[in-house]
């Protein structure tokens, strides 16, 4: 008689007026929950309006785990073969490379669950929609603590990047990142391209370094970081730099998600509470913390004078070859 494990049937979830076909429902993806591929799918649709609007129109990379986190992670950035024909797509370009890859383009919570079916755990947009994928929309404060930082000072430098936006009159949207450190976003206006929104990213950084020199490094070489310090990674504004949207799992095997919080809760946060487990019901009580991002849009103008003052006074950018 054969023996061997069962499989559970594939399963079909209707996402508003579309239907997705889930396979192999049952698959463990998260080792230390036993969250099943058919859990991160039900995740996703529970946060729906909030992973769209975090992806809506962006150029879109997938963190693609299709044995689970036991497996092998896939970076894709070309679309999947086989997609609905609903999934829509935005083209980019590598001229270092001459290539192009069609990326996913999110515009329906289908497209997020269809990315679900084919392995997706993470979702890394650009920062840069399609209308016009070479001038960035939004400007991305990575505060990405070293190996001897911890998530206290990640609260200290928070509260100092809040004090410097307020002055400045920006609106700041934060997020865990669902590792050690957090991301705060804000909406710019699409008028400069990805090295004026990086060189403000670093005039801002430096602001931040500034005000808290005993928490905080802009060094550009790792190995030249002081472990116990936060670097405030002004790189990831950098062409094709992408980082977990909100509302993104991370492909962890305790399912932490990159979870929208406010300014006041951050001195009490502990980022890791926020799982598949548990952010459904947040979310469920509070909506989208960044429903309004999209109102309000800030001028880089302040910070490139910044980054022209800095520049005058012979502070060069030691990674901008990197671009």
């Amino acid at each position: 008689m054969a023996t061997g494990k069962s499989k559970a049937p594939a399963v079909e979830l209707e996402v508003g007026d579309r239907t997705v076909r889930i396979s192999h429902p049952e698959r463990v993806y998260f080792p230390a929950t036993g969250a099943t591929k058919l859990d991160l799918a039900n995740y996703y649709l529970s946060v729906g309006d909030g992973i769209v609007r975090a992806l809506r129109e962006r150029p879109c990379m997938m963190h693609r785990f299709p044995d689970g986190l036991s497996g092998e992670k896939v970076h894709q950035k070309r679309l999947p073969h086989g997609a609905p024909d609903w999934v829509q797509t935005v083209r980019v370009t590598f001229p270092r490379y001459n290539r192009h890859a069609d990326e996913l383009c999110v515009t329906h919570p289908a497209d997020v669950i269809w990315a679900v079916q084919m392995s997706t755990v993470e979702f890394h947009p650009w920062n840069s929609r399609r209308a016009d994928v070479e001038r960035p929309d939004e400007w991305r404060i990575d505060l990405d603590p070293m190996p001897d930082c911890g998530f206290d000072t990640v609260r200290r430098v928070a509260g100092v990047v809040h004090e410097v936006l307020d002055e400045l009159g920006a609106t700041g949207w934060p997020k865990t990142s669902g590792g050690r450190g957090m991301h705060v976003y804000v909406r710019i206006r699409p008028d400069w391209g990805f090295g004026d929104v990086r060189r403000a990213a670093l005039a801002f950084a430096r602001e931040v370094e500034r005000r808290s020199p005993q928490d905080v490094t802009t060094t550009w070489w790792r190995k030249d970081r002081d472990p116990r310090k936060l670097f405030v990674d002004y790189n990831q504004n950098a062409r094709d730099h992408t980082i977990a949207s909100a509302y993104s799992v991370r492909g962890v095997p305790d399912a932490t998600v990159s979870t929208p919080v406010t300014w006041d809760e951050i001195d009490d946060v502990d980022p890791h509470a926020f799982t598949i487990a548990t952010v459904p019901d947040r979310f469920a009580k509070l909506g989208d913390l960044h429903a309004g991002i999209d109102d309000a849009v800030f001028s880089l103008e302040p910070l490139l004078e910044w980054a022209d003052r800095d520049e005058a006074a012979g502070k060069s950018d030691p990674g901008g070859a990197e671009e």
